[in-house]
């Protein structure tokens, strides 16, 4: 893959140009993207900012595993180990990253973070921390869950219980004895709420402002993610319904809990705003039998106590915000227009914008197959358009 074959003349003062393409990211989109390029004869270099693969997965909690079946989880060429769950534990994640890279000798350079990209007219300029480097072509794949985002709650700041990310949920047993409210019913709300329904804690609360599109993590001894590629098939409102009609077959009718209705169908969501399915393995259970109570909205904290839209109030020890990431990317594009009004990529995928050729983005939505599934698919669709456009 050596990219000095491949790297072109620039003006005075500015890098050679890689006539390739640059990856931003080596997580599970980045990778795929890198490794689908390079097949299809495509000089790629990837810059990772963290100094070792899948930095994300070492400092994500212990408790964490994948919501996704592990033979619709493995990256091109490379299989989990013989034994490994069917859900496999965020080591066996981390393993598998760096099987990967190791298996097709990808072209990683580490601790460089880009600062900021623009547009040449024929190539990108990349401002970097380790200098400048220019290539014809960029592939964003930094990850729509790179900054956990809390919002800016009234009187937060003068609580005197904690307050975490879902991020930061650590171990089960960090919760023992301690009152707990889990803010946001997405699909992070629900995997801290299977963990903690198994532990041994206080009151559990749940505040959601919107119910979720559940669906359990298996139907008997099935794993409901094997019939992921079955769904992503079929037209949206269909899958909406075949969602809609598991998860009352399943858990019934929740808003009798508390539950807020979903606004929309889970596929729906999907598109519209990103949100992705969350996984049940054990929560509804807990919010059936009251382990957890649901509750309205989070309104504002006070010294010793969180106050409710309905005025109510309740007393957490630690309050859990399961209330979803950014993308972090308006310092490296926010001059190009390409991103909307949160921060998420305006195209994804093979999509591209004819204004500003050679700038992909994966990674970017969550997708009913899942993310390693999906990197896949728009890593060879990109690899296509990027290759098609060298002949």
């Amino acid at each position: 893959m050596g990219a000095e074959a491949n790297v072109l003349p620039s003006g005075v003062g500015e890098p050679a140009i890689l006539d390739g393409a640059i990856v931003i990211g080596a997580g599970a989109a980045g990778l795929a993207a890198a490794h689908a390029l390079a097949k299809a004869g495509v000089t790629t270099q990837i810059l990772e900012r963290e100094q070792r693969l899948a930095e994300p997965w070492h400092r994500r909690h212990d408790n964490l595993h994948l919501n996704t079946h592990r033979d619709l989880s493995s990256l091109p060429g490379v299989s989990f180990p013989a034994g490994t769950p069917a859900f496999p534990h965020r080591s066996s994640v981390i393993r598998h990253f760096n099987d990967f890279a190791d298996t097709h000798r990808l072209p990683i350079t580490f601790g460089v973070e880009v600062d900021e990209i623009e547009f040449r007219g024929d190539h990108w300029l990349l401002r970097t921390s380790q200098g400048q480097q220019a290539a014809r072509h960029v592939v964003i794949a930094t990850g729509r869950d790179r900054q956990p985002f809390i919002p800016a709650w009234k009187g937060m700041e003068d609580f005197s219980g904690k307050i975490i990310h879902s991020a930061d949920f650590g171990r089960a047993s960090d919760y023992a004895g301690k009152k707990v409210l889990v803010v946001g019913a997405g699909n992070s709300g629900f995997d801290a709420l299977n963990h903690l329904s198994r532990a041994e804690t206080g009151q559990i609360w749940l505040s959601a402002r919107n119910g979720p599109s559940l669906l359990p993590k298996r139907i008997g001894k099935i794993a409901v993610h094997r019939m992921s590629p079955v769904m992503a098939n079929l037209p949206t409102r269909l899958a909406d319904a075949v969602m809609a009609a598991t998860q009352r077959l399943v858990f019934g009718d929740l808003t009798k809990y508390g539950l807020p209705p979903a606004p929309s169908g889970g596929a729906s969501r999907l598109g519209s705003d990103y949100t992705a399915i969350a996984a049940d393995d054990g929560a509804a259970d807990a919010i059936k039998a009251g382990r957890i109570i649901v509750v309205p909205q989070l309104r504002e904290f006070r010294r010793d106590d969180v106050v409710l839209d309905n005025g109510q109030s309740i007393a957490p020890d630690i309050v859990i915000a399961a209330t979803g990431y950014r993308t972090g990317l308006e310092t490296m594009l926010g001059k190009l227009g390409v991103l909307d009004a949160r921060g998420v990529p305006l195209f994804n995928g093979a999509a591209s914008d004819p204004k500003l050729p050679g700038l992909w983005f994966t990674g970017m939505r969550p997708s009913i197959r899942g993310c390693f599934a999906n990197a896949r698919i728009q890593a060879a669709a990109i690899a296509r358009r990027i290759a098609g456009q060298k002949r």
